[in-house]
């Protein structure tokens, strides 16, 4: 991302910055790869090291099946019913070293703030619309969007209306955009499917002086803490720096099209350590006067690949509804279904929106997905009778 600063700040880092009555702000370093990676200056109205108690709250680790059998998987997630809020409703379904995938229908607003100290979070917004409330200011979002929220970070989400569809998925190394999309200077290349415009940090830094009882639910080395402080941690009267969170809309990636059909990376949004996130959006099909519209067989020699339905408008799959998952491991090909390569040709357009999880180490399963499972998935390959 790029360089951003929100409220007051002193003329240089690292000096004398008094508040109205005479006394310091208290300045942070809010750092990332020690101080070599992103960094953002924070400056306080409070010590942000003065903890008025904290309590664990237990593990906070996914319980993965480390015996299932190796096939195709289709979860249909309009099964959930909705449930606790922006955290506490997240249902871990799959993940490996490198990833978590969580589904959630939250069913509450967050009465606490968040922290996971663990990892960074990427969450896409089905279908809901609100703020995204943090130490660096507030960033609304609508369905669509993408949530993008650094390690370390302090937030709550406010939704406009409940229940709301959300996928939150986490990651152990930082989620950024990818390198081929960058020059030398980080900035966004000409053939990159989007620009710095479409990407929205804060817009308004609020600074919360007030005194109290604030919790703060931190996660951290697999377990959940819960800070109090007595003071706001929201207490932020300026920063400058190159880590915040921020949102962008799946609406907003610009579709790479070509004579023939072109491959997955095409799609790709995001890129971390293990894992890429890629999206799948409305646009103009193959143009060659004898192209298939549909992508060919594949075999997925050294990567899983999850796609998490946002309609039931893609081509190449049989049985989807709005909200499906479906997962194909690596090991065994995959492909448009019996029918789908005939009943594409001639079409010159699709209107398919869906999310992909492309991971270069196997995922587990979690025993809240095998409930989600359609058991016949693996069957639609089979001929049509």
């Amino acid at each position: 991302m790029r360089y951003l600063r929100l409220g007051h700040l002193p003329r240089k880092k690292h000096i004398q910055f008094r508040k109205p009555d005479g006394s310091l702000y208290a300045e942070q370093l809010f750092s990332t790869r020690g101080f070599s990676g992103p960094m953002t200056t924070m400056y306080h109205l409070n010590l942000p090291t003065d903890v008025a108690g904290w309590e664990d709250r237990g593990p906070a680790t996914a319980q993965y099946l480390e015996d299932e059998p190796l096939r195709h998987r289709h979860l249909l997630t309009p099964r959930m019913e909705p449930h606790g809020d922006a955290i506490t409703g997240r249902v871990p379904l799959m993940g490996n070293q490198d990833v978590v995938w969580s589904q959630a229908l939250i069913a509450e607003q967050m009465d606490y703030l968040y922290k996971n100290a663990e990892g960074d979070e990427c969450l896409f917004v089905h279908d809901g619309s609100g703020v995204l409330e943090s130490m660096c200011g507030s960033v609304p979002f609508q369905p669509g969007d993408y949530l993008v929220i650094p390690r370390g970070i302090i937030y709550r989400l406010r939704f406009d209306a409940l229940p709301v569809r959300m996928i939150a998925i986490e990651s152990h190394g930082p989620i950024e955009t990818p390198k081929r999309y960058r020059n030398e200077y980080g900035q966004l290349l000409e053939h990159a499917p989007y620009s710095e415009r479409d990407f929205r940090g804060p817009s308004e830094l609020v600074t919360m002086d007030e005194k109290g009882t604030f919790e703060v639910l931190i996660k951290a080395r697999g377990r959940h803490t819960m800070y109090t402080f007595a003071y706001h941690p929201f207490d932020i009267v300026g920063w400058d720096g190159y880590v915040f969170p921020y949102a962008f809309s799946i609406h907003d990636f610009q579709p790479i099209t070509g004579q023939l059909h072109m491959p997955p990376p095409i799609h790709q949004t995001f890129a971390a350590p293990g894992f890429v996130i890629c999206s799948f959006c409305p646009r103009i099909l193959d143009f060659h006067p004898e192209a298939i519209p549909v992508p060919y067989n594949h075999s997925n020699v050294d990567s899983d690949e999850v796609l998490y339905y946002c309609n039931s408008k893609f081509g190449s799959r049989r049985g989807i509804v709005e909200g499906s998952i479906t997962l194909h491991p690596l090991g065994i090909p995959h492909g448009p279904q019996p029918g789908a390569v005939e009943a594409s040709l001639g079409h010159t357009k699709t209107e398919e929106l869906a999310v992909m999880l492309d991971t270069w180490h196997p995922l587990k399963l979690t025993r809240e997905a095998l409930a989600l499972e359609d058991p016949d998935y693996w069957k639609s390959w089979q001929p049509r009778t």
